[in-house]
């Protein structure tokens, strides 16, 4: 590949020795490559290539089943994620705020009737009338019970002071991450419709319709703007004397008037051998790319037509 850009600029700076003052090149637009992001088959290729197309154009449409799956599980992830959040903002509900006082005041009244009982054998104890083992059963009784009051009270108390900062701190996170996710499939799926990003030529479909794509292949290939750029080599000599911005003549293969173009790019770099290590004689070969962009009135001229630029 070298060797043939070698060739093909010292036949240019043969051509440039005999017509000093033209910067010779082709016409060229912008290559937009629309990669698949996924396995997937197409569906629809509605317009065939060739065809001029807008900025929002459908270029190609990939299967979207399984995508659309993910989509409805991350969209219920979400809806899990907010209600669990909004269960614990809102708190206890009064049923179950009724429901533990109800068993606070059942374990008040199951612990004062086994206080009673311990008392009376106790007193039974003193007087031999009942033996150790009933009265230890009796305090064991008494302790679960005081022990089932404490419990039955900390739930209450849990219900009525609400949901700890932490544990909102976590279902917010939780949230969070379900929509993000949610976004990410979202895009996943916008991204099986492939659009046109700029106006432009629909210049290659290299898949066929039913074909499955692999992941990173061009789908579509758009050459962009209205109109082409002559994209030419400037000698060395002649660089210092052109700007981005300059107006310049512009001759085109087949045309008897020339088109007056505005030079949008110029390389820093020569195309080839940097030029400290070249003499003088040599550095006068040097070739810095160049593109001077054509109005838009010549939308219909092809890529790849010869072209020459009068240099200043």
């Amino acid at each position: 590949m070298k060797i043939y850009l070698w060739l093909f600029l010292l036949l240019m700076t043969g051509c440039q020795q005999n017509s000093p003052n033209l910067a010779l090149g082709t016409l060229e637009r912008d290559r937009i490559a629309h990669t698949a992001t996924v396995n997937e088959v197409i569906v629809s290729l509605p317009i065939t290539a060739g065809s001029l197309v807008k900025k929002g154009d459908v270029l190609v449409e990939l299967d979207k089943t399984l995508q659309i799956a993910q989509v409805d599980r991350a969209r219920a992830e979400l809806f899990k994620a907010q209600a669990y959040l909004d269960k614990l903002q809102n708190g206890a509900r009064p049923e179950e705020l009724a429901r533990a006082s109800a068993k606070v005041t059942g374990a008040k009244a199951a612990l004062l009737e086994s206080e009673i009982s311990y008392q009376r054998l106790q007193d039974l104890a003193k007087n031999k009338l009942t033996s150790q083992a009933e009265l230890t059963k009796s305090i064991a009784g008494r302790d679960e019970k005081l022990a089932s009051l404490k419990s039955a009270q900390q739930t209450l108390k849990q219900l009525t002071n609400g949901t700890r900062f932490e544990d909102l701190a976590i279902a917010e996170a939780q949230l969070a991450a379900a929509q993000a996710v949610l976004a990410s499939e979202n895009k996943k799926l916008k991204d099986l419709t492939i659009t046109a990003t700029r106006d432009g030529i629909l210049d290659n479909l290299p898949w066929n319709l039913g074909e499955r794509v692999t992941t990173g292949s061009p789908l579509a290939i758009v050459l962009a703007g209205k109109a082409p750029y002559a994209r030419v080599y400037v000698p060395e000599t002649a660089r210092v004397k052109i700007k981005v911005g300059q107006t310049l003549t512009v001759h085109i293969d087949g045309l008897t008037q020339s088109i007056s173009g505005k030079v949008r790019w110029i390389a820093n770099e020569p195309a080839f051998s940097p030029y400290y290590a070249l003499n003088q004689k040599d550095r006068s070969r040097l070739m810095y790319l160049t593109e001077v962009q054509l109005p838009d009135s010549q939308t219909a001229l092809p890529n790849g037509l010869p072209a020459q630029v009068e240099l200043p």
